[in-house]
């Protein structure tokens, strides 16, 4: 028996196949099993044009066969087979495919499609065999024939009995190296997990012999090891089933099945669409924050499949950054694979499908959040900051899409609002939306800035998040309403006779301005009358568009750069505290510095900051004290 020869390009593509299109060695059984799975569906295609022709599903499976004593894996299909011909064609030829001239060949119908097109996964098969045995006996007709092939020397082609239908490929697993185990592939326990991961949903079954440990019968003690054959795969996903045939305990339990996270899942989505590009998805919202959340060892994506086949365990490129914290899986016949399937070519359906899911989830979060207001305030506790993050990154392209969901605490209500709710309750004299910032609301509802505003009454959402202000500039406005601190140079409130009184003593005390000024040096733009304060003696206010809040945040970063608001101290004219100050300013410098030092460090104190000389502080008190 003469060795035939592959081609030159099918030799040195052979050479590629095993060494640089797969990654995962694994991926071999997930496509052989996915020509298998081709093989049956030729037949069921045939039975649908050919009245001689009858498909009983319940006689076409998949069998998987590991041999430790003879380190070998066999697969079995009750396929269509192939003759002479198509073994010589298909296999002899690198890149033919049976399956992609099945295809073009015959008008599809019934939904009918077919995994291989590329007509190079068999040979995957060569990353963990060193020989590779085909026999197969075609549909009609009465010969079977065997091809063997040890990788690129070539192959052989000849006679062989069998007595059924189908392909039976045999590989002959390599011998372990320093850097490969190939064990595993022999191992009943990891060829189960390869397929559940992969092949879960291949539309026959795959069926192996498993040994499992029971409890001997009639025995309460004693275990033995039992095999038995067992169907591996789901085969009938999820996803392709009609939503009113699945309950919420089904979706709870393809959440754990598919080990998306531990807790359970606040909200599940089904889509099933049938249009430009067709595809099937099951997202979830999850209940917690996975632990690596907020670092860069958490990946974000869906699981992709193709026509049922795990293509991708995540596919980034699904999921916005925003809605990252999505769990879930699409699977589609219409992506546009590279040769190897284990990649996606960047094309239109995958971005059709992507703006589809995220419109979707937007869809969904605005449902929670109308419909399940206790759910949603779940959710947000848990991913709220994501959201403001998308509204803040890729200068704010899609603060749109994300205004609606944002959520903030309010004065008001003493509990998280919407953007929609604080300004639909805006008193008609109210020109802005006000915000205070802080470590915390407690510490945010004793801040001096907040009196003016509340003695209003003004609503203010607190920001305790360090994105919270980052964000809303970015969002700079909310249905036309814009966003003001405050704590900024100007409350845009109008001209009162009181505030017309403060003018008037600003240019009076000119003078004891400047003076102060002078002994705070840069520490502050400018010292001046508030017109905020009622209680209270002394408060910080910011000009410019970065905050004191915004000061502590990028101070905080790993490459500080020193960022410093233009803060302006404001005296409280009907503060007691404010006669002291002119009263020293007429009589005694020294006094003055001394007072203009402690309200400075108080004003920061309030803040949050820090005091810049803490023993020079406390020998401030102790010389008032004295």
């Amino acid at each position: 028996m003469s060795k035939k020869q592959f081609k030159a390009e099918s030799k040195r593509l052979l050479d590629l196949m095993i060494h640089s299109i797969y990654s995962n060695k694994e991926i071999f059984l997930r496509e052989l099993i996915s020509n298998a799975s081709d093989a049956i569906d030729k037949i069921y295609y045939k039975a649908l044009t050919d009245d001689t022709l009858t498909f009983n599903k319940d006689d076409y499976y998949i069998k998987i066969v590991p041999d430790k004593d003879n380190r070998t894996l066999k697969m079995i299909d009750t396929g269509i087979g192939m003759t002479k011909e198509e073994l010589e064609n298909n296999l002899g030829t690198i890149a033919k495919s049976g399956s992609l001239a099945f295809k073009n060949e015959n008008e599809l119908k019934d939904g009918f499609d077919i995994i291989g097109q590329f007509g190079v996964g068999f040979y995957s098969a060569f990353m963990v065999a060193d020989v590779v045995t085909v026999i197969s006996k075609a549909l009609g007709s009465d010969e079977a024939y065997k091809w063997e092939s040890s990788g690129a020397d070539g192959y052989t082609i000849e006679p062989h009995e069998k007595n059924s239908v189908g392909t039976e490929i045999i590989l002959k697993i390599k011998e372990n190296t320093e850097e490969e185990s190939y064990d595993e592939y022999l191992e009943e326990y990891r060829l189960k997990a390869i397929i559940k991961k992969y092949s879960d949903f291949i539309r026959y079954p795959i069926k192996m012999d498993i040994t499992e440990r029971k409890l001997k019968e009639g025995s309460e003690n004693e275990f033995e090891d039992v095999r038995e054959e067992q169907t591996v795969n789901s085969m009938v996903p999820i996803w392709r089933k009609n939503k009113n045939e699945l309950t919420d305990e089904d979706y709870e339990k393809f959440y754990a099945e598919k080990h998306y996270g531990f807790d359970k899942p606040l909200k599940s989505v089904h889509i099933s669409v049938d249009g430009a590009v067709r595809y099937h998805s099951i997202l979830y919202i999850p209940e917690n924050m996975p632990f690596d959340y907020y670092t860069k060892e958490f990946e974000k994506g869906l699981e992709l499949y193709s026509n049922g086949v795990l293509i991708m365990n995540k596919c980034p490129d699904l999921l916005p950054d925003h809605f990252s914290f999505v769990k879930g899986m699409v699977d589609s016949e219409d992506l546009s694979l590279n040769i190897s399937r284990e990649m996606l070519q960047h094309d239109r359906q995958l971005k059709l499908i992507a703006k589809n899911i995220s419109k979707k989830i937007k869809n969904e979060l605005k449902s929670l959040l109308k419909n399940d207001r206790e759910k949603y305030e779940k959710f947000y506790e848990s991913f709220g900051r994501q959201l403001k993050y998308g509204v803040y990154s890729d200068f704010g392209a899609h603060k749109e899409v994300l205004q609606d969901l944002l959520m903030f605490y309010s004065s008001k209500e003493k509990k998280l609002v919407t953007l929609d709710e604080y300004v639909s309750r805006m008193p008609e004299d109210q020109k802005y939306i006000y915000y205070a910032s802080g470590e915390s609301i407690e510490r945010i509802e004793k801040l001096p800035q907040t009196e003016v505003v509340l003695d209003k009454g003004y609503e203010i959402l607190y920001f305790t998040e360090d994105i919270d202000e980052f964000a809303i500039k970015m969002l700079m406005n909310y249905n036309e309403k814009e966003f003001k601190s405050v704590s900024s140079g100007d409350l845009g409130f109008d001209e009162s006779e009181d505030q017309k009184r403060s003018e008037s003593e600003e240019k009076e005390n000119k003078d004891l301005f400047d003076s102060m000024k002078n002994i705070l040096s840069d520490k502050v733009k400018e010292v001046r009358l508030s017109k905020r304060l009622k209680s209270h003696p002394v408060c910080l206010a910011t000009d410019g568009e970065v905050s004191i809040e915004m000061e502590k945040v990028l101070n905080a970063m790993p490459n500080n750069q020193n960022v410093k608001a233009d803060k302006v101290l404001e005296i409280n004219p009907n503060h007691e505290v404010f006669q002291s100050l002119k009263q020293a300013f007429e009589q005694d410098k020294e006094k003055l510095a001394l007072y203009t030092n402690l309200l400075y460090n108080q004003a920061l104190l309030i803040e949050g900051l820090p005091i810049h000389d803490p023993v020079e502080f406390t020998n401030d008190i102790c010389k008032i004290m004295v």
